[in-house]
């Protein structure tokens, strides 16, 4: 289902105050703000309108600084990120934490690639979602299977 509203920032605002006042465990925040999801943890989950397409990118840098500010919590952002970008995302304080969603189904080692700055494994969106045992999540090849 998805839904919307007239202004989206106002909205996340109000949101984010409304969980530090009732202690709202968890919130995953997809750009719709239609997904939610209780667990053990006082955090945030935002997911920036940064990709237009698999292959381009629209710059949104400070789209959730508000809700940011507003949020007592972790705050964890998701979007397109890659490696420096989601460091900058943490150094500048627009997030405690960035997920890497397409990444890490592409590079099951991500950390690693990360840290020794290895190239990664393209993701193929069409397989993202297959019944096949074999094609998909389990067959992208790890770092040392590449070298």
């Amino acid at each position: 289902m998805e839904s919307g509203d007239s202004n989206l920032e106002a909205l996340g605002v109000y949101m984010a105050k409304s969980l530090n006042k009732y202690g709202i465990a968890y919130e995953n925040n997809a750009p719709r703000y239609d997904l939610y999801y209780p667990l053990t943890l006082l955090t945030r989950h935002m997911v920036e309108p940064r990709m237009k397409s698999e292959a381009e990118k629209t710059e949104s840098s400070g789209s959730l600084l508000p809700m940011r500010r507003a949020f007592d919590g972790t705050f964890i952002v998701a979007g397109g990120y890659g490696r420096e970008e989601g460091n900058q995302a943490v150094e500048e304080n627009r997030a405690d934490l960035v997920a890497y969603g397409r990444l890490f189904l592409a590079n099951p080692d991500l950390p690693r690639r990360f840290e020794v700055d290895a190239p990664l494994n393209r993701p193929n969106r069409e397989i993202f979602y297959t019944h096949d045992p074999v094609v998909g999540y389990t067959d992208y090849p790890f770092l040392e299977d590449t070298a």
